[in-house]
């Protein structure tokens, strides 16, 4: 599960949270816009929950441009997930273990200054109704636009992403991933404050002196 919310997450930080400009042509369009206005962001702050099959996990993230991220849990209490431009970081309390992933060189390079154009490239866009506000949940008064992310070959990871829209504030509200295996990973994203003057000392992460430290748990790390 763990490596699902990582994946997906990652997609999203090397991509954008905002949504600028009125021009909505095409969905294509829409996906250039936000790409071309990312830029512009030097940071944002707010309250994320994440649902991963069954299983809800509630916190706070922070985000510094080009790639520091950090999530303070509430629910799993204490749990970290922290990137500091170099490596990933993940707390997991309840079996008191620390997992680290060096990220190379290479791809700390390019993560930044892709943006939006990974998804762009991996993925088709398409509305999933058009782009005319929709509810976000059933009878729910909260209103959003949705945009369908069909991947492009069998090798990306999730299958299609949904992006909800804010139409009033520009926010990426939830995203949501779907993998091959037809399960699913949903963040929300409520409260979001951009442009706060976040500083990088905030993703400095000392963790618990007793956890258990497992390296390169995604995958072994090569520049």
């Amino acid at each position: 599960m763990i490596k699902r919310i990582v994946s997906l997450f990652f997609l999203l930080i090397f991509s954008s949270v905002l949504l600028f400009g009125q021009e909505i042509i095409t969905a294509e369009r829409y996906l250039e816009i936000v790409s071309e206005q990312f830029a512009a962001i030097r940071d944002f702050e707010g309250n994320i929950t994440i649902r991963s099959g069954n299983v809800d996990m509630i916190g706070v993230v922070n985000y510094l441009s080009p790639s520091f991220l950090r999530i303070d849990f509430t629910r799993p209490a204490e749990q970290v997930i922290v990137f500091n431009g170099e490596m990933l970081t993940v707390f997991l309390p309840d079996i008191r273990a620390l997992l680290t992933q060096n990220i190379s060189q290479a791809a700390r390079r390019g993560a930044g200054a892709q943006g939006l154009s990974l998804l762009r490239r991996n993925y088709v866009p398409s509305f999933v109704t058009g782009p005319n506000p929709e509810p976000l949940d059933g009878a729910s008064g909260e209103r959003v636009v949705r945009l369908r992310l069909t991947r492009r070959s069998a090798a990306e990871g999730f299958r299609e992403i949904i992006l909800s829209i804010n139409p009033e504030t520009r926010l990426i509200r939830r995203m949501e991933g779907r993998t091959i295996a037809d399960s699913e990973v949903r963040f929300d994203f409520t409260n979001i404050r951009i442009n706060q003057g976040i500083p990088e000392q905030r993703f400095i992460y000392d963790a618990p002196a007793l956890a258990n430290t497992y390296h390169n748990f995604l995958f072994r790390a090569s520049d």
